[in-house]
Parts: structure tokens; sequence; C-alpha cells
């Protein structure tokens, strides 16, 4: 997993690099996704990057009856996760990415709870590696979730992974 995440801190290394117009005029949540995504796919050959993609091969990604976990659609069922990581037409997955601006106030639950799901081994859409990311004009704050929890060793690696990278962690 260290390799996947090596490969996702450098795409960040590179749009913070790049992308400081988005910060200085303080564009919204999904140019910055677009923006990541591109650097991301980079750095994964073989692999698609996409945004707000609620698919697992021909089906709609959507949670499983009874599911506790909030959705994006007004019918509860579908999610979008912000940047996915995997390849379309097996479906294999491989990195979520749930992305908000630290000016972002809404409570973080709803992209946890995703991530959550997104990554639980239990479910059949399961992504091996999901990473929450606050986007601060000079800071990056990251979880790691993996098997449906948090992953703290694993998010602490990420942490002195992106301050290594000069990033900051805000």
């Amino acid at each position: 997993m260290q390799t996947e995440l090596n490969k996702f801190v450098c795409a960040l290394a590179e749009f913070y690099a790049r992308e400081t117009f988005l910060f200085e005029k303080d564009l919204g949540e999904r140019t910055l996704t677009h923006r990541l995504a591109v650097r991301l796919e980079q750095h994964f050959p073989g692999w698609e990057v996409d945004c707000d993609y609620n698919r697992l091969g021909e089906r709609t990604l959507r949670l499983p009856r009874g599911s506790i976990v909030s959705t994006d659609d007004h019918l509860g069922k579908s999610i979008y996760p912000d940047i996915v990581v995997h390849q379309r037409a097996i479906p294999n997955n491989l990195l979520a990415i749930e992305v908000r601006k630290a000016a972002n106030h809404q409570p973080p639950e709803h992209d946890q709870h995703k991530l959550r799901a997104l990554t639980d081994p239990d479910l059949w859409f399961a992504y091996w590696i999901g990473v929450y990311l606050v986007l601060g004009k000079t800071s990056v704050v990251s979880d790691v979730y993996t098997g449906g929890v948090i992953d703290q060793a694993l998010s602490s690696w990420l942490a002195g992974r992106i301050r290594d990278a000069g990033l900051g962690v805000g």
C-alpha cells in the first residue's frame, strides 16, 4: 500500500506545485478534484482515474439495503466518490479519494462514511485504499482507510510522507 500512497504523494506534490492559481482564487472542490485527478493519471499507468464515478462494471455503485452510510443522491442509494483509481471493465478498485477544501465547514462525516463503505471488504465494491484529503492553501490533512476503518499506522506514515514532500500538515 505504501507504493500506491507514494504515487499519490508525488501526484499531490505536483498538484500543489502547478495549481497555485486554484488556491489563490479560492476555486471550488470540484475544480481541485479534477486537477488532482489529472496529476494522478500520470502516476498510475494501466489504471483509469475518474471523478464522480458511480459504476462498478455495468452496475451503478449503490450501497446495500439497510446501510447506515449516507449517499449522494436524492434516492439515498448511489454514491459518487470524488476520485477513483480503478480498472473500469474488470472491475478492479485500487484507490478512492474524498477531497475537501480546508475552508469547507460542513461536517466531514459524509465523506468519512463513504470511505468506510468504499473500503469495507464485506461490501461488493471494496476499494483497496481510501484517502480522506483536506486541501488547504499551505497544508494538507489526510486519513487512510483500509478494511472499512481508518488505518492509523498508514495515516501517520502518509502524514510523514506529505510533510517530507514539503506540503505541510495542518
